[in-house]
């Protein structure tokens, strides 16, 4: 019989459970805009140009990495329900410069609220302390930085 080398493994592996808790946190997250008429895309639009306070049509396409096209019809659908609005550069009549209008503002705000509590909901296991050491992994693990980087490093 040949031995297989002991390898280092973890006792558990996190995948399978990072799927599940993503899956739950993005059904109960769709539930709660779909009434307010956004979706995951929407709300995503909508928080980076509450970000940058505006932005043109390209640059949108380059921050979120998608196609021009599918910008246009998200900014169509969001300009409809007037959470947007698209004006003239006044630099290059060419281009177009996307802001958020008072109604999307208060949309945002709405929407992250709704999601707050999605999220209170989905890790209500967890304390406060527990939470924020979560989060400060996923944001390691995201970002591919170890702790040992993230405690040397002044910034963090």
């Amino acid at each position: 019989m040949v031995s297989l080398p002991v390898i280092n493994q973890p006792l558990h592996r996190s995948g399978a459970l990072l799927d599940h808790l993503a899956r739950r946190m993005r059904q109960r997250g769709e539930s709660v805009l779909t009434p307010l008429g956004l979706r995951p895309r929407h709300l995503l639009m909508l928080t980076v140009l509450r970000d940058r306070g505006g932005c043109s049509q390209q640059a949108l396409s380059a921050t979120l990495e998608m196609d021009g096209t599918n910008i246009v019809g998200l900014l169509n659908e969001l300009e409809a329900n007037e959470f947007i609005e698209r004006r003239r550069s006044p630099e290059d009549r060419r281009r177009h410069i996307v802001e958020l209008t008072d109604a999307g503002v208060r949309i945002l705000a709405k929407a992250e609220f709704a999601l707050a509590a999605v999220e209170d909901h989905v890790l209500s296991a967890l304390d406060k302390e527990q939470r924020e050491t979560l989060y400060t992994l996923l944001q390691l693990a995201s970002t591919g930085t170890t702790c040992a980087e993230a405690l040397s490093d002044p910034e963090c």
